[in-house]
């Protein structure tokens, strides 16, 4: 995502920047392939996003430094780590966007940061950008801003004032989780008490209850549970409204390796990219198919399965509950058969108005999904 800018070590340092700014997905990734990160032309992460009209578009992605004095242990750019170090300056930045977004190359931006001097330093740079294309600029579009943590209340409620969404990462579920992977860093002081800080400004009824927050998750970091992250899941968008939750997989060799050799309890290093993508799953079921927490299933290590994808793991365990009527059943109930999603019920709710549903091809094309479903359904 960078191209061609005025100023030859302007243009160095935002390819430093956007490339370190990949490891944060708070705003990008998901199980629709439309909206995983990509490899562009030029070889720079790009990131789909899906907009509201149901279009796609994608986001001017960038740290606005990748000084860190943080000590995070999964992290390629904690303090110790032997990189090359560079900083925007907040007119810099603004401006670098103004040049993509007249040129239509992308819709909204994306700041983030390494933790440069103290939290509230970085938060004012952070917010300056916003300030700068709000007020100086009139800008009116996306702008998703990070939440640095251990920021002061009064820098958080500035970036939710300027911004269209905000995320402070929650990383890992738990205090004990958390400890393994940072001496800095205070699990509710610095993390938890800021995201519920962000919860009460952005509710219904609130003056910014159109900001929206997510945060993510590393996994495989501390080698913590499925069960762990997804009670913590569950609880982010039960108590506290979360918009999204993302799920970043820890690479082994990114940040120190002796996290991924010590700590997480997987044969082979690929499995960790299945977990990412069964936490997804699960955050679908949660958001989108009306599932409890107490509706998922794990393994005896407290994992999700591998290779049994969360809803049919579900509908295994509960064979009273099938097969499920087609021409009768209510949507909760179709919505919980393996191989049905939301849009495929909905069509189903639209075509039993009009006649009986005989024979799974009266549902829709016949692909893999359907065939799935036909095993859990009656006509």
């Amino acid at each position: 995502m960078v191209g061609v800018v005025s100023k030859p070590d302007t243009r160095g340092k935002l390819e430093i920047l956007s490339a370190d700014a990949q490891y944060d997905l708070a705003c990008a990734c998901s199980c629709s392939k439309d909206e995983h990160r990509q490899r562009g032309g030029d070889g720079k992460w790009i990131y789909p996003v899906t907009l509201p009209n149901g279009g796609k578009s994608i986001l001017f992605k960038t740290l606005i430094s990748n000084v860190c004095t943080n000590d995070c242990r999964y992290c390629p750019l904690r303090e110790d780590m032997d990189v090359r170090r560079c900083s925007l300056r907040p007119e810099e930045t603004a401006k670098i966007f103004l040049d993509y977004y007249r040129q239509r190359k992308v819709f909204g931006l994306f700041l983030s940061s390494g933790v440069l001097g103290s939290a509230d330093a970085t938060m004012d740079r952070l917010n300056a950008v916003a300030r700068l294309l709000r007020k100086k600029y009139g800008f009116r579009g996306y702008i998703h801003l990070k939440i640095i943590p251990g920021a002061s209340d009064a820098a958080i409620e500035e970036a939710v004032s300027l911004a269209s969404t905000v995320s402070l990462n929650i990383e890992t579920p738990g205090e004990a989780n958390l400890a393994k992977l940072s001496e800095k860093k205070k699990y509710i002081q610095d993390i938890i008490e800021p995201i519920k800080l962000i919860s009460s400004l952005t509710t219904r009824g609130m003056k910014y209850e159109k900001v929206k927050q997510t945060t993510q998750f590393i996994v495989g970091a501390a080698g913590e549970s499925d069960t762990e992250i997804v009670k913590y899941m569950f609880g982010l968008y039960d108590r506290l409204r979360m918009h999204r939750v993302y799920f970043s997989a820890y690479q082994k060799g990114l940040g120190d390796e002796s996290i991924a050799g010590e700590q997480v309890p997987l044969e082979r290093p690929a499995d960790v990219f299945v977990r990412e993508h069964r936490l997804y799953q699960v955050d679908f079921l949660l958001r989108k198919y009306g599932f409890a927490e107490s509706d998922i299933v794990f393994e005896d290590n407290g994992n999700l399965s591998l290779t049994v994808d969360p809803k049919e793991a579900w509908a295994l365990r509960h064979p009273e509950f099938f097969p499920v009527d087609v021409n009768r059943a209510a949507k909760f109930s179709l919505l919980r058969v393996p191989g049905l999603g939301p849009v495929t019920v909905r069509r189903i709710l639209e075509r039993r108005k009009q006649t009986c549903l005989r024979r799974i091809e009266d549902v829709g094309k016949v692909g893999a999904r359907l065939i799935r479903a036909g095993k859990y359904v009656a006509f």
